[in-house]
């Protein structure tokens, strides 16, 4: 098992947590980025630069990961085609990606680009805050024993 982070715009408070739960269950992790990344001291943190490129990071990841790795992603996109192929992936606020909710997640995320583009909605997500990283870090911790003793 292997846990993978779409790193471009997680935010370093995450990371952190998935650091954490690395070195306590021995996981080793991969970040990969269109950007530099800077360098953790674990020998169980890697991590890869793609070129620059729309989807590079989320194809890299897409081609990479098994079943029975992790991803952590906001990108709606990169959670469905993860969920096509059987693995399973979760925000940064801590919702994971099923079968049964990434359509609806990726068909609102179209409807709130296209209304963002016609300039009748603005902005984005919230700030993350300390319920969202709560939220994220049981996600983790759930999702981690749960891969490890062998179930979905």
């Amino acid at each position: 098992m292997k846990i993978w982070i779409d790193a471009d715009a997680c935010p370093r408070v995450i990371k952190e947590i998935v650091y954490r739960a690395s070195a306590r269950l021995r996981i080793p992790v991969c970040l990969v980025a269109n950007s530099d990344l800077s360098r953790s001291h674990s020998p169980l943190i890697s991590s890869v630069r793609v070129t620059d490129g729309d989807n590079a990071a989320d194809d890299y990841i897409v081609e990479h990961a098994a079943p029975t790795d992790l991803v952590i992603t906001a990108d709606i996109p990169l959670a469905a085609r993860i969920v096509a192929r059987d693995g399973v992936a979760i925000d940064p606020r801590g919702d994971v990606y099923t079968e049964d909710n990434v359509g609806e997640r990726l068909s609102t995320r179209d409807l709130l680009h296209e209304l963002r583009e016609a300039g009748l909605v603005q902005g984005g997500p919230g700030r993350l805050g300390m319920t969202d990283r709560q939220k994220f870090a049981s996600a983790l911790d759930r999702l981690l024993t749960r891969r490890m003793k062998g179930l979905r």
